[in-house]
């Protein structure tokens, strides 16, 4: 059960990495010099929300917190909780930033076409899709780093009557088991 959840997790960041990807490069990109080629480049950017986008983050999102049930040692590690604090974060920037910015610009693209709003209303909107798509974009790297350094941020205290596993050898001498750590007398 463990490996399938790191491998369902590992697929979903990389379909949330992608999907973020495609989004910026379809906004450089894309043709834009007309509204109704616009009006097109919005709707696959909708597309690409919510088909890639919001679907590979719940999905990573609820495979790394299954990880955590299904992996105890996870809970007392600090990386892990810190992944999941980024991990919300982007749950929440996505879903309600990245997701409506997709829609609200589709609609105001929509209204261009029509000639109800000015195009300047859509030049705001798209700052701010930017700033929240680069901020994303470093959260989603952040917490692929996370995954991979896993590294000593402080652990959790472990459970009452919970042992400790012994530390691995260091020597390097081929030993599969690992040896116990010798405390130095006080």
């Amino acid at each position: 059960m463990r490996k399938a959840m790191k491998i369902l997790h590992t697929l979903a960041a990389a379909g949330l990495l992608g999907g973020l990807s495609v989004y910026m490069l379809l906004l450089v990109a894309a043709p834009q010099d007309t509204p109704a080629a616009y009006l097109d480049l919005r709707v696959s950017i909708a597309a690409i929300s919510n088909y890639i986008l919001l679907p590979s983050l719940a999905i990573a999102l609820l495979s790394g917190l299954a990880s955590m049930v299904v992996h105890d040692p996870y809970l007392h590690k600090g990386w892990v909780w810190l992944k999941a604090a980024l991990g919300i974060l982007m749950f929440k920037g996505i879903l309600t930033v990245v997701g409506a910015k997709a829609d609200y610009a589709l609609s105001v693209a929509e209204r261009i076409v029509e000639g109800e709003v000015a195009a300047e209303v859509l030049e705001r909107a798209v700052a701010y899709e930017w700033a929240t798509l680069v901020v994303m974009m470093a959260l989603s790297v952040a917490n692929v780093v996370l995954g991979v350094w896993r590294p000593r941020l402080g652990s959790a205290p472990a459970r009452s009557g919970a042992r400790r596993a012994p530390a691995p050898s260091l020597a390097g001498d081929g030993a599969s088991e690992p040896k116990e750590r010798v405390r130095p007398a006080a």
